[in-house]
């Protein structure tokens, strides 16, 4: 999505996710890594609300997580996930993703820092970031102030928007008229049932290609 500001036209990508969804803290980090790369840093990151509690009618299984995050560590990103703790995962994501929305509210870098703070906190410092004491000491470090009915209702309304637009899962990446689900993995499972993953560059580079030729 390109959109027209002050100082010209913003090129925007637009990520539906679930702050818990291990698969979109890898996600996020190789588009946050492959904008820097290519020397885009104009590109804005707008990570948007899709609670997978909502979307599935209950909270998510620590020790289904913890499966996704043992496969992604041994067989994508083995520098990720160091200290995730499934006793410690949190007993539901909305109040982190209405700490999002507000970061969004300061500004667009705000939005993006506490989106992968959260994160971090969550899938390497092992912090259960539904409690308040978490979330507020994530909101002093960015500035961002507390969290009010305004947030709860932009979570819920990201929820429904991402329905409108056909989101399939977290995450699920939007930009101008292409939108594509979690394109830096291949994701499949065998006969057994085991969890195959496989880094996608290409289908990323693909994705973003025509999105960072938006001006």
């Amino acid at each position: 999505m390109a959109v027209r500001g002050t100082v010209g036209v913003v090129t925007v990508v637009e990520v539906y996710a679930d702050v818990t969804c291990p698969f979109a803290y890898a996600g996020l980090g190789a588009l946050m890594r492959h904008r820097h790369e290519r020397g885009r840093d104009d590109v804005v990151i707008r990570v948007r609300a899709w609670p997978l509690e909502l979307v599935n009618g209950k909270p998510l299984d620590p020790l289904h997580t913890a499966e996704h995050v043992e496969a992604l560590r041994a067989q994508v990103t083995p520098d990720l996930f160091a200290h995730f703790e499934p006793a410690h995962f949190p007993r539901t994501a909305l109040p982190a993703l209405a700490l999002v929305a507000a970061a969004y509210r300061v500004g667009e870098r705000v939005g993006e820092d506490v989106s992968m703070a959260l994160r971090r906190a969550l899938f390497e410092e092992a912090a259960d970031i539904s409690q308040p004491g978490v979330l507020a000491e994530v909101a002093r470090a960015y500035g961002t102030g507390a969290t009010g009915p305004a947030d709860d209702a932009a979570v819920l309304a990201d929820w429904h928007e991402g329905q409108a637009r056909g989101v399939q899962g977290s995450p699920h990446f939007f930009c101008g008229d292409a939108d594509a689900f979690c394109p830096s993995l291949d994701i499949s499972r065998d006969g057994g049932g085991l969890l195959h993953l496989r880094r996608d560059t290409d289908a990323l580079d693909d994705f973003l290609a025509g999105c960072f030729a938006l001006r």
